[in-house]
């Protein structure tokens, strides 16, 4: 609805209903122009916020929209909409922030932050969404978990607390995880989540790394070096696949080694013999073998 509106259309018919000093008396102005920022502010920043009111007054004629919500930092700029809608038309129209939400390194969520999360599992895998959570540091958590569950007073203080006591346990990241995941996601996908997660740090199987669909799959090995192999090696000999075809050992001896050792893990499961081969039956994902070397050493050989 803005496209066709020339700018003299603009300042004629909108602009008129908004005056400089209204607009100057907004708290993001005056931080701008009293010296507060350096480098002061533009037209285009200043008139803004007439352009996000005329949004809400389209919205409010066309579509009956009498709502407008948002972080704290929009207060002005919602305001600006009330006012023109009042001052046009006379019809109803309310604004409704809440405190803008920041990460601990003070930046705020958003999708044009980096490291955002989305609630389409397109976009978020539900394990990735479900670290996100697990990972955030104990002022952040303590934080989140009064904002996005629904747990109520005394089990948030009484999990606060708990945590202040054990840190290291993480149990106040758990039990955020946890809810937001199910809520957004549903108590399955919650579960296959955790189980996700014990793939790299617990003692996990062969047949719980093939239930894992693709994304989540890379989602929990991201980061792991990969190698790209032609599906037509498929049969030949492991100390082949993983010194020659990839560079997974730097030498048949040394795979050799650690295959004796009993060192070598193929999908979770230990490999224990130098005569055997990768075939079609170890494929997750009908492409991909997960390689382990040690405790901590992970390698990807996707065929094509």
């Amino acid at each position: 609805w803005m496209k066709n509106f020339s700018f003299l259309s603009f300042i004629r018919d909108i602009g008129k209903h908004i005056t400089v000093n209204y607009m100057m008396s907004k708290d993001s102005v005056k931080k701008r122009l009293s010296g507060e920022a350096r480098e002061g502010m533009s037209f285009t920043e200043f008139s803004y916020q007439l352009v996000q009111g005329y949004d809400f007054l389209y919205l409010n004629q066309h579509r009956n929209c009498k709502l407008q919500m948002g972080g704290s930092d929009q207060w002005g700029n919602i305001t600006t909409g009330t006012e023109l809608i009042r001052r046009k038309t006379g019809n109803e129209a309310f604004a409704l922030t809440c405190p803008l939400i920041t990460k601990a390194d003070g930046g705020k969520f958003g999708k044009t932050e980096k490291g955002n999360i989305w609630l389409d599992p397109n976009y978020t895998s539900p394990y990735t969404f479900y670290q996100f959570w697990m990972n955030v540091g104990d002022e952040d958590a303590e934080k989140y978990i009064k904002i996005f569950t629904m747990l109520d007073r005394q089990t948030i203080e009484t999990a606060i607390a708990e945590h202040k006591e054990a840190p290291h346990m993480r149990g106040l990241q758990k039990l955020l995880a946890k809810e937001i995941t199910i809520m957004v996601h549903g108590e399955e996908e919650f579960n296959k989540a955790v189980e996700a997660s014990n793939m790299l740090f617990g003692n996990s199987t062969q047949e719980a790394l093939k239930k894992l669909d693709e994304q989540t799959f890379l989602s929990v090995f991201d980061g792991v070096p990969q190698f790209e192999v032609s599906r037509e090696k498929l049969g030949t000999n492991i100390i082949e696949m993983l010194a020659v075809e990839t560079a997974i050992f730097p030498s048949k001896g040394e795979c050799r080694k650690m295959i004796q050792a009993n060192g070598l893990s193929i999908n979770k499961e230990k490999f224990t013999s130098v005569d055997g081969v990768l075939g079609e039956e170890n494929l997750i994902n009908d492409k991909y073998i997960l390689v382990q070397k040690g405790k901590k050493n992970y390698f990807i050989i996707k065929f094509n």
